[in-house]
């Protein structure tokens, strides 16, 4: 008999407490009580909202206000008391106007962030937690689809590929995540040392096609020194999937569970969901890198060079046809100041 999934067990445990409202308060069925994370699915009554409960021992609550709130979901410390003899809770329920299906994929995927940082201490899986659902919050409001479109799929592995040659060039996680900026719809894709990176990907076989978004995305005099990044990719079964390169990034980053959360969340705030890696099918050899200033000679479109009646621009480059040089990701972390 097969076992269980965490998707399978929360909705079989509030299946079972369903219309069990026998009075006032907290309804729960353990899922998990060892280590520091300890887990419970939930209903509360009268309302019979679905529910998980985590359980902390050593950890200073914050205020209400403090707690993240998002679409279809509440977070909120728990009042009523819990038999277990744990400290505090703090519960994370679906509101009526919520998704079921999405409020029981964030669920799990909270279980599984959790789950993996039990040789944590609390105050860190407490932070884990209030970090993943922030995350949830972000994905939510802006209304990203479940799977990443084909260009998008393109656009986050490699900037993936871009964000792993920074780490391994500083050997500073923290700092390489925190320049990541696509993931938070950046102008550009990496704000690092004095400057910034933008990261284009294709996987076309003619030419080397870049989509720019704007008359500000390639603007050095609004961020100085300003580079972009080409990556050529192409599709071969002999390749990684996207899924693949998460997980060994994520795998990288293990050490330090603070660090991988904050990488994880940047996933999920890119529009990954691991409850859908199966739907990334193709794999990607990385075939090329160029990185090159965007300065005086770069060929670009700004608001300097293009007449004051032109409110709005998008465009297409073709890095292929561009005659400035590549000078490599080392020279401009070292321009950037960064190394």
């Amino acid at each position: 008999m097969a076992l269980q999934t965490d998707l399978e067990r929360l909705q079989s445990a509030w299946r079972a407490l369903a219309g069990d409202g026998k009075g006032d308060g907290w309804h729960t069925i353990p899922i998990e009580l060892g280590g520091p994370c300890r887990l419970l699915a939930g209903r509360h009554f009268p309302g019979d909202e679905e529910a998980v409960l985590v359980g902390f021992n050593s950890v200073r609550m914050p205020p209400d206000s403090q707690f993240p709130q998002g679409r279809g979901f509440r977070v909120e410390k728990v009042r009523h008391e819990i038999p277990g003899g744990i400290q505090a809770w703090v519960s994370l329920s679906r509101q009526s106007s919520g998704s079921l299906d999405m409020f029981a994929r964030m669920a799990e995927d909270v279980i599984c962030i959790l789950r993996a940082r039990d040789h944590a201490s609390d105050e860190t899986v407490f932070q884990l937690f209030l970090g993943r659902i922030k995350a949830w919050q972000e994905f939510m409001e802006r209304g990203k689809d479940d799977v990443l479109g084909p260009e998008a799929e393109v656009g986050l592995f490699g900037e993936l590929l871009v964000l792993k040659m920074i780490l391994e060039a500083l050997g500073s996680p923290i700092i390489a995540l925190e320049s990541w900026n696509g993931p938070l719809d950046g102008l550009q894709d990496f704000l690092i040392g004095t400057g910034a990176i933008e990261v284009k990907s294709t996987v076309a076989v003619n030419g080397f096609p870049a989509n720019i978004v704007s008359l500000e995305q390639l603007d050095a005099s609004l961020v100085q020194p300003l580079f972009l990044a080409g990556i050529r990719l192409s599709l071969d079964v002999s390749g990684k999937t996207l899924p693949e390169v998460i997980a060994e990034l994520s795998g990288i980053l293990s050490d330090e569970a603070a660090v991988q959360g904050m990488f994880e969340n940047l996933v999920l705030r890119a529009g990954f969901l691991w409850a859908f890696s199966d739907s990334y099918k193709r794999r990607f050899n990385h075939t090329g890198t160029m990185i090159v200033p965007v300065g005086k000679n770069f060929p670009k479109l700004t608001r300097d060079n293009v007449d004051i009646a032109i409110r709005k621009a998008r465009y297409e480059l073709d890095l292929d046809l561009v005659t400035v040089s590549d000078i490599g990701l080392n020279r401009a972390l070292e321009e950037l100041g960064a190394i």
